[in-house]
């Protein structure tokens, strides 16, 4: 990664690591997005320390070329660290967000910039006419933020996050949407935010952890995978009108999937799903859409007697209504996941750690056939 960033043209510290990829290919303009957040690897606690947006633009529709890199301060405002980036295109401007902290146990809001694609469009490109929103009240524009990708010109700058992620075990039952508005240009601005009553959504209170948060089982039984909390996975896409959004709730005792497709204009809840399994913990979703109404869902699942593992469900949109096929095994797990943090816990006989997993998670159409999609896991 650093390598990367090297070849793009930054300097980074070396007391600096790299962490949190996103990567999205335009289709409409032949370029390839990137970006990661930066962090200081000596820092005992980094989350206390200012860091940087990593961003970078192609300079073809090759991958394995010549690569324009930019490197701003996440939250120049109050010096916030940003955790979590997300990253989202339309036809007028790239987006990139992050959920700031001053502490790691301290979030005080999220983080949104705009900048204006025809700038990166440049034989030199710039970013000094990006625009930045300041750290915003997640009580009025809601948690971690997910700028929607849309190429079909349908959307233009819509923005969607949780009403809340999960901070208690409650349940819940709203998303925040807002636009930036004039987002190809200086200055743009943020629309109110709307809020947009869904179905009830929770995440379970982890023993192991004092926090809210998914524990999926693994067959060792030894120790639980974290999956997280109820913010929408990997992004949200949007086609023909209509934004696709996935993130995780509970079922019976188990992580399940719940899926929405949204008007973009009106802000209103067209249709909503839910997929869950009396044995698996499903986790991690991630969707995207095409026009002829093709919907797939890529995710995680693992029980006491299935290894973590990669799965797809594929549906259709007929008249209104959106209906899932079988679930299909991409990839079978082999072993019982054990991450370090987990490994030094027991060493150091400290408390039971559940080992982290995701939080990354991707599914796309392909920009050459889009009767194809493609979907990456953990």
């Amino acid at each position: 990664n650093l390598k990367f960033w090297a070849d793009a043209g930054l300097i980074i510290s070396t007391d600096s690591e790299v962490t949190d990829p996103r990567v999205i290919y335009d289709p409409t303009v032949q370029r390839w997005f990137a970006s990661q957040v930066d962090f200081d690897a000596a820092a005992t606690d980094p989350t206390l320390e200012a860091n940087d947006f990593l961003f970078a633009v192609s300079a073809t529709s090759d991958p394995t070329g010549p690569w324009h890199g930019f490197m701003f301060q996440a939250d120049p405002d109050t010096g916030g660290f940003a955790d979590f980036p997300t990253l989202g295109v339309d036809a007028n401007a790239v987006y990139i967000s992050g959920d700031m902290f001053q502490g790691q146990d301290n979030p005080v809001g999220a983080g949104l910039a705009s900048i204006p694609k025809t700038d990166l469009l440049l034989s030199t490109p710039v970013i000094t006419n990006r625009t930045w929103f300041g750290v915003l009240d997640y009580s009025q524009r809601g948690q971690v933020l997910q700028p929607v990708i849309c190429f079909d010109g349908s959307s233009s700058g819509k923005v969607l996050a949780m009403g809340d992620i999960g901070n208690d075990s409650d349940p819940h039952s709203n998303i925040v949407m807002f636009a930036v508005q004039n987002a190809g240009v200086p200055g743009a601005t943020l629309s109110p935010a709307t809020s947009i009553n869904v179905s009830p959504y929770g995440v379970p209170f982890n023993s192991d952890m004092g926090l809210p948060l998914f524990s999926a089982v693994q067959p060792d039984g030894t120790t639980t995978l974290q999956a997280n909390d109820a913010r929408l996975s990997a992004k949200v896409y949007a086609v023909g009108g209509v934004l696709y959004a996935v993130h995780n709730t509970e079922v019976n005792n188990h992580i399940a999937i719940r899926w929405y497709r949204i008007n973009a204009a009106s802000q209103t809840i067209l249709e909503s799903g839910t997929i869950a399994d009396p044995d698996l913990d499903l986790f991690f979703p991630s969707i995207a859409a095409n026009a002829s109404g093709a919907v797939v869902l890529g995710y995680n699942g693992s029980s006491i007697s299935t290894y973590v593992s990669s799965f797809a469900s594929v549906g259709e949109t007929v008249n209104g209504v959106t209906t899932f096929g079988n679930r299909v095994l991409l990839k079978s797990g082999t072993v019982s996941y054990h991450d370090l943090n987990e490994i030094l816990a027991q060493l150091l006989d400290d408390p039971v750690v559940d080992s982290r997993w995701g939080d990354y998670s991707a599914t796309s159409v392909d920009p050459s056939d889009p009767s194809h999609f493609w979907t990456i896991q953990m």
